[in-house]
């Protein structure tokens, strides 16, 4: 007969085997033999593949400043060569890194990255040249680090799937980022464009919030500090950007060039990244020419009154834009334009005045002269003969005298009603300064008169 289940019998042997199941499990335990778990089994496949990179990025995280005597630089020496490693690790074509690896390779690229900048060593004026900005930037002393740890982020950018990056890089990562354009060394805000722009790039989730931020920005800049290392550097990234932009403009990209890249021309440190700047706003002009009104009233309105240097660039910036306006908006900027170009002809400083002379060479800028002929040659003929009278320049004489025979020869009989006008206007001028003259005698007489008038009273209170 079989054992009863509730006999104490059955009680004593269903014990007896539990606690003999124990005691193998506890003997396997002891012997090395292990319980079999998921997460445990996960664990110790990373830690088996990737426990020597482990090892190198958390190495990775100790932060050096290059300033502090203390520090050694055979430590220095040691985390460089880590960091290298790590480079050449992530250049190897492998399988996706997992996201065990992904964490804090991303915490160690943030601490070492996201440090307070040095205090601006920048005089207060603006350079003379643009090229002068690498006599006074600052160049990092930690740049041997951080040379290889924005390569190594480029390349964790470039490998990754964004979306799988999407929990690391996050919106805080990239307002963190888009700080660190206000450092000086020239050398780091050359690495970041690039990284900053491969972002943009991969990760279409963000290009609004980057967008975003890139304008707070410049209108900061613009309207607050006038105070930025990178102006130029974001200005190279949002070249591409209008590059890809899309015919018909949106307004969203419209109300960019109106409210942020025109006001950047305001700017005392202008000349800095004028370059970049006019790259952008031609860009918005090719993709639609009728922008080149509000292009060109919107740098008249911020022209400079006593900076030479801006007035050059921003000579040079006209004539790009005239060959892309639409020559049916010719006939509506050509009196604005040349306006400008003949007052800039009669300046004193005579890079400035060339440089409008020379405007006359460029094929489109006489088109649209040609096209409102009546209206602006007045203005120009009169500025070309006050230079041949009163300009203290030879060069800029000689030049003169060559526009004049250009103009001249595109229609004589108006050049000299021209010529006459202004001999009215001079024999106007001439009279006014009569009249002034003889009214200023009257004035004289008459203050000579009452002074002979009150002197013997004043006499007789002085010997009383």
């Amino acid at each position: 007969m079989g054992v009863l289940r509730n006999s104490p019998k059955a009680s004593a042997i269903k014990k007896s085997a539990t606690l003999q199941h124990l005691f193998d499990l506890e003997a396997n335990n002891s012997s090395g033999t292990k319980i079999y778990s998921p997460k445990s089994s996960k664990q110790s496949i990373i830690e088996s593949e990737y426990g020597e990179i482990v090892s190198i990025i958390s190495h990775c995280c100790s932060i050096f400043t290059f300033t502090d005597p203390l520090e050694s630089p055979l430590e220095q020496d040691v985390k460089r060569l880590k960091l290298f490693q790590l480079l050449s690790f992530m250049k190897k074509p492998k399988k996706p890194l997992p996201e065990e690896i992904i964490r804090p390779l991303v915490s160690m690229l943030s601490a070492n990255l996201f440090r307070p900048l040095p205090p601006s060593a920048k005089r207060t004026v603006v350079c003379e040249l643009p090229e002068d900005e690498d006599l006074v930037s600052t160049l990092s002393p930690a740049w041997p680090h951080l040379q290889v740890v924005y390569d190594i982020l480029l390349r964790l950018v470039l490998s990754i799937d964004p979306k799988v990056l999407r929990g690391y890089v996050d919106e805080r990562f990239l307002v963190n980022l888009l700080s660190l354009f206000q450092s000086e060394d020239p050398r780091e805000r050359d690495r970041l464009k690039n990284v900053y722009h491969r972002i943009y790039s991969k990760f279409t989730f963000y290009r609004a919030i980057m967008r975003k931020s890139m304008n707070d920005v410049f209108l900061h800049y613009v309207f607050e500090s006038e105070k930025h290392s990178g102006i130029g550097e974001l200005l190279e990234i949002w070249g591409s950007i209008i590059n890809g932009f899309a015919v018909p403009l949106k307004e969203e990209h419209k109300l960019f060039l109106m409210r942020v890249l025109i006001p950047l021309h305001k700017a005392k440190g202008m000349p800095v990244y004028h370059r970049q700047l006019a790259y952008c706003v031609n860009q918005f002009v090719q993709k639609e020419p009728m922008l080149g009104g509000t292009v060109v009233r919107g740098i008249l309105k911020y022209w400079p009154a006593t900076n030479c240097q801006k007035e050059v660039l921003l000579i040079d910036e006209l004539e790009e834009l005239v060959e892309n306006i639409d020559p049916d908006h010719y006939r509506k900027l050509a009196l604005l334009i040349c306006t400008q170009i003949s007052r800039c002809l009669n300046s004193l400083n005579s890079q400035v005045a060339e440089r409008a002379l020379y405007v006359w060479n460029n094929e489109h800028f006489v088109k649209m002269a040609s096209s409102m002929m009546e209206e602006v040659f007045p203005v120009v003929v009169e500025s070309v003969e006050k230079n041949l009278k009163w300009h203290w320049s030879k060069s800029v004489k000689q030049l003169t005298e060559t526009v004049k025979t250009m103009i001249e020869e595109m229609d004589p009989n108006l050049y000299d009603k021209c010529l006459e006008e202004i001999a009215h206007k001079e024999y106007l001028a001439g009279q006014e300064d009569i009249k002034r003259k003889e009214n200023w005698e009257r004035l004289e007489l008459a203050a000579a008169k009452n002074h002979q008038f009150f002197q013997p009273q004043k006499c007789m209170y002085v010997s009383h």
